[in-house]
């Protein structure tokens, strides 16, 4: 059975963020952001895409999967339930109905992880985009965390062998 990742870049550096992510074995990035824009560095849509492919993961942004706008203030506002029931309503539309065909096209190619902001699956809709691809394709779920210092640690160990 297929794993599929989920991970949120909050507080993540990039190079700690892919380093997590060839730990994994991902092979694949979904960003399913409304707005791929970041304001931390290397985060927005091209700069990741570049750094990813730099390091032989491959990228793709399905803005149909997107929290919308006012999902996203919701959950800022702590109104999960409210935050839940807005993205819900968008998942039954015709574009993020295929946004998920999409995502399931990706997951089936290669390991992938949906990738969003928030750091706590529990307060994301990529868990909820998760659930939705275990619903259609037989996977796995993992949510993954960044890993602080990753390519550090991974940098020191190789100079102490």
């Amino acid at each position: 059975m297929k794993t599929l990742f989920t991970i949120g870049y909050e507080g993540a550096s990039l190079t700690d963020f892919i380093s997590t992510l060839k730990r994994a074995g991902v092979q694949h990035v979904l960003d399913i952001r409304d707005v791929p824009q970041s304001r931390r560095p290397g985060f927005s849509k091209s700069a990741l895409g570049a750094a990813l492919g730099d390091n032989g993961i491959s990228y793709s942004h399905v803005k149909a999967l997107g929290d919308p706008k006012e999902g996203r203030e919701a959950a800022r506002r702590g109104d999960y339930e409210r935050f839940r029931a807005i993205f819900e309503r968008h998942l039954s539309t015709a574009e993020a109905q295929q946004g998920l065909v999409e995502a399931a096209k990706s997951v089936a190619h290669s390991p992938t992880v949906v990738l969003c902001y928030e750091r706590d699956p529990k307060h994301c809709h990529r868990t909820i985009v998760a659930e939705r691809l275990k619903g259609v394709c037989s996977l796995n779920v993992q949510h993954l965390g960044v890993v602080h210092n990753a390519g550090r640690q991974r940098e020191y160990l190789s100079r102490a062998a």
